[in-house]
């Protein structure tokens, strides 16, 4: 009987020299992502909105040793976008292997009681900006020669869910 491994990466696969952008990655899933990311060999660079959460994610990681930068981005805006992704090219000398939509939001209310405004901010931060990373990211991608696009979908987007049906519209997995 063959014994498992104590270090469960040691059996998994590297992606030492690979780049990655990690958006909405200083809390939950996308904090995770990066942690994963990162020890898996990849240099890391994920945003958040929250100057504060972003530095307090950045000294925690550089205290574990990790090889992480980062930015702040309201990814609502897309002059914060672009910059983003200048800064992307620039740290990753003009190549990024991984962009990982990860940002969201979710405003819980009956369909029939959401705004406009709320109806856009749901859009524009869950839809649209993910649409526009990869737009902006596309050179990036494809000069690494080994590109790869992550959307972080929810069961919302094929199931109805009493989250509100604006969050589920901008949560359907692209196949």
């Amino acid at each position: 009987m063959a014994q498992a491994s104590n270090n469960c990466r040691e059996s998994r696969w590297s992606l030492q020299g690979m780049t990655a952008l990690v958006t909405g990655g200083t809390k939950g899933i996308g904090h995770a992502i990066v942690e994963e990311l990162v020890g898996l060999g990849a240099a890391v660079h994920p945003c958040g909105r929250n100057e504060a959460g972003l530095n307090a994610c950045l000294k925690d990681w550089e205290m574990k040793g990790f090889r992480v930068t980062g930015s702040i981005c309201d990814i609502t805006s897309a002059a914060q976008r672009e910059k983003l992704m200048d800064t992307v090219s620039s740290l990753f000398n003009g190549k990024l292997n991984i962009l990982i939509n990860n940002a969201g939001t979710c405003i819980k209310k009956p369909t029939e009681e959401y705004t406009a405004e709320e109806v856009s901010t749901v859009m524009s931060t869950n839809f649209e900006s993910a649409y526009h990373l990869c737009q902006l990211g596309h050179p990036l991608l494809k000069a690494s020669g080994a590109g790869s696009i992550v959307f972080n979908s929810s069961v919302a987007g094929v199931v109805s869910l009493s989250v509100g049906s604006i969050y589920g519209a901008t949560k359907v997995s692209p196949h």
